[in-house]
C-alpha cells in the first residue's frame, strides 16, 4: 500500500515476505527494498547492487541471475533475508529519506529457525535494528558495509573481504 506523505515521499509497506526456512542460521537484514526490488518483488533487484555478486563469491558458487536461483542460493546456504523496515515513508530508493519507520517483527523468523547471527547490510539497516528491534530480540547485530551502488566508498573487493565473515559463521555452525 503506497500513498503520498507530507514530506513528499511515499508511505509504503514492505511488499514481500522474508526468505528463510527451518535450516536458516544466519539472517541478513537490509533496510527497505529499492524501487527496482519492489518492481521485481524480490531482494536486491537493482542491477548495480553488488549483493548477489558478493554472496556468490563468498559462498563459492555461480552468481544467480533469476529470482529462483537467488532464492535457492540463500536457502541452500542456510541463510535468511529480510529488511529492518516493515513500513515507512521513502523517496524512491534513498535510505537517507526513510522516515516514520515501523520495524519488522523478526519473531516471524526467530521462532521458526535457529538464527545464530544477524547481519545488517548497511548503516541504515543497522541503525533501525539498534533503535527499534534489538531490545525485542535481545540480540546484537553485526554491521556490514552496504552493497548498494550508493556506497561508492567501498569497492567490490573490500565488500567481499568484509562480508566473508558470514562464511566463517556458517562453517563454525555445522
Amino acid at each position: 500500500m503506497a500513498g503520498k506523505s507530507q514530506a513528499g515521499g511515499e508511505r509504503i509497506e514492505h511488499p514481500f515476505d522474508p526468505l528463510f526456512n527451518e535450516y536458516s542460521r544466519v539472517l541478513i537484514l537490509g533496510s527497505f527494498p529499492s524501487v527496482r526490488s519492489r518492481e521485481q518483488n524480490f531482494y536486491y533487484g537493482h542491477p548495480r547492487n553488488r549483493f548477489w555478486k558478493v554472496m556468490a563469491t563468498i559462498l563459492n558458487c555461480p552468481q544467480p541471475q533469476t529470482v529462483e536461483a537467488k532464492r535457492a542460493l540463500i536457502l541452500e546456504h542456510h541463510l535468511a533475508l529480510w529488511d529492518s523496515v516493515a513500513e515507512c515513508e521513502i523517496s524512491g530508493s534513498s535510505d537517507s529519506s526513510i522516515r516514520g519507520v515501523r520495524p519488522n517483527d523478526l519473531s516471524i523468523i526467530l521462532k521458526k529457525c535457529d538464527i545464530r547471527r544477524i547481519y545488517c547490510n548497511g548503516r541504515k539497516s543497522y541503525d533501525i535494528y539498534r533503535r527499534y528491534i534489538e531490545e525485542r530480540t535481545g540480540r546484537e547485530a553485526v554491521l556490514l558495509p552496504s552493497t548498494s551502488p550508493a556506497n561508492a566508498r567501498c569497492g567490490t573487493e573490500e565488500l567481499i573481504n568484509r562480508w566473508s565473515v558470514i562464511t566463517k559463521d556458517l562453517q563454525s555452525q555445522k
